[in-house]
C-alpha cells in the first residue's frame, strides 16, 4: 500500500510539513468520529494564536503520543520507563527547524535542559506533527525562569465526588480570590478537573509559590468540607484535592487549549465564570466542538491586564495550622517536610523530629 504524502498547514506565513497525515491518533466515539494527525495539526494551527497567549515564551514539556492514542495506552513514568506508549519530551528533540527555540531550565535535581519554548503558533504544530497532544508550559517566562508569573490551583476530584462538586469549589474559590484582590481565570482540565489561574508579580520563588498554594487550600479547607489538601490519597476521602504541589519547578498542568489523552479528544477549555459553572459534561468541549466555543471570543482575553501579589496568599499559609507538607517523591527532602511515608504504615519509633528513618 502506498504511502500517504505529507501535508502541509499553513500557520501564518509558515508552512508546517506534516507526515504520515492520515494517521489516526483519536479513534471513534460515540460523540466524536476518528480524528487524524492532519485533524489534530489543523486544530492546533486554529488556536494557535489565542494559545500564544498563555504559552509564548515558556518553557513547555511536550506530552508525545507518535502513534496516536488509544483507551489502554499508558503515560511514561519516568526515562527508564521504555515500554510506555506515551513520553513527556522535556529536551528539544533533534532536528527541530530552525524557527524552534528554546530556553534553558533547571531541574530541582539542578541538571539542566533545553526545553521548547514557543515563539510563534507554528513552533505548536511542528510539535503536534512531533505527536505532542498536550502542552505542558512552566508558571515562568523568559529571561527569568526562576520567578513564576502564575498561580495554578489544581482542583483536583477524587473518587466518589462528581464535576459537580469540583465547579461547587471552584466557585468557592472564585469568591476567595476576589476577597483578596486577585483575578482567577478558570478551565475545564480536559477530564473531570477544573485549573484556575491567577496571574502574579515575578518576584517570588517557587518554593514561595507552593506556600501560597497551600495557604490557598486549607482556607478553601476551612471555607467548604468537600475540599482537601492532604497529600496522601488515604486521607482525602470523597473530596476535592487542591494538588498544591503542581506548583514546583518542574512540575506542570495541562496547557490551556490542549488536547488530552482521553476518548473523544477532549481540550482543556478556558471558560468564563458563568460557562463553567454551565458546563454539564466537560468531555462535550473536544477538537470538533471547541473553536465554535472560541468563535464567541476568548475568555481569557484579558489575563495579562493585572498581576496579583502573593502576599494574602504567603500570610494564609503562615497563619493557618498545619505546617509543612510532602513533596513529590523524586524530589530531595526538604526542609520541615513530614515523612515520605503513608500515614497507615509509619511506626513513630522508626522516625526522628526531622522525619528522618530510623535504622532500628
Amino acid at each position: 500500500m502506498a504511502k500517504t504524502p505529507a501535508a502541509m498547514v499553513t500557520v501564518g506565513e509558515r508552512e508546517v510539513r506534516v507526515s504520515s497525515p492520515d494517521r489516526v491518533i483519536y479513534e471513534a466515539t460515540a460523540r466524536t468520529p476518528a480524528i487524524s494527525k492532519l485533524e489534530v495539526c489543523q486544530y492546533v494551527a486554529d488556536v494557535g494564536e489565542t494559545m500564544m497567549r498563555t504559552i509564548g515564551d515558556r518553557p513547555t514539556a511536550m506530552e508525545r503520543w507518535p502513534d496516536g492514542w488509544r483507551e489502554g495506552m499508558r503515560l511514561a513514568v519516568g526515562p527508564r520507563d521504555k515500554d510506555a506508549d506515551g513520553f513527556y519530551q522535556k529536551r528539544l528533540p533533534r532536528g527541530a527547524p530552525d524557527y524552534i527555540e528554546t530556553v534553558e531550565i533547571t531541574f530541582p535535581s539542578g541538571r539542566t535542559a533545553q526545553e521548547l519554548c514557543p515563539s510563534e503558533p507554528a513552533a505548536l504544530v511542528w510539535a503536534a506533527h512531533m505527536g505532542t497532544l498536550t502542552f505542558h508550559p512552566w508558571p515562568v517566562r523568559r529571561p527569568d525562569v526562576d520567578h513564576p508569573d502564575e498561580l495554578r490551583i489544581d482542583l483536583d476530584p477524587q473518587p466518589g465526588t462528581t464535576f459537580a462538586d469540583v465547579q461547587r469549589v471552584a466557585d468557592v474559590a472564585r469568591e476567595l480570590l476576589e476577597e483578596l484582590g486577585m483575578r482567577g481565570f478558570a478551565k475545564t482540565s480536559g477530564n473531570r478537573g477544573i485549573h484556575i489561574y491567577v496571574r502574579i508579580e515575578p518576584r517570588w520563588s517557587f518554593e514561595e509559590l507552593r506556600h501560597a498554594a497551600i495557604g490557598f487550600g486549607r482556607e478553601l479547607e476551612r471555607r467548604d468540607g468537600g475540599v482537601t489538601t492532604a497529600w496522601w490519597k488515604e486521607e482525602r476521602g470523597e473530596r476535592i484535592f487542591v494538588d498544591f504541589n503542581q506548583n514546583n519547578r518542574d512540575r506542570t498542568i495541562a496547557g490551556a487549549w490542549s488536547l488530552r489523552a482521553r476518548p473523544g479528544a477532549p481540550v482543556s477549555t478556558p471558560m468564563t465564570w458563568e460557562q463553567i459553572a454551565a458546563v454539564t459534561d466537560p468531555a462535550e468541549y473536544n477538537l470538533t466542538t471547541v473553536l465554535d466555543h472560541l468563535a464567541e471570543g476568548d475568555p481569557w482575553a484579558e489575563i495579562d491586564s493585572s498581576a496579583a501579589s502573593l502576599d494574602p496568599l504567603l500570610e494564609l499559609w503562615q497563619t493557618l495550622p498545619g505546617g509543612e507538607l510532602n513533596f513529590p517523591p523524586d524530589y530531595p527532602k526538604m526542609p520541615g517536610e513530614p515523612p515520605r511515608v503513608q500515614p497507615s504504615k509509619k511506626v513513630a519509633e522508626h522516625w526522628d523530629a526531622e522525619g528522618n528513618r530510623v535504622e532500628g
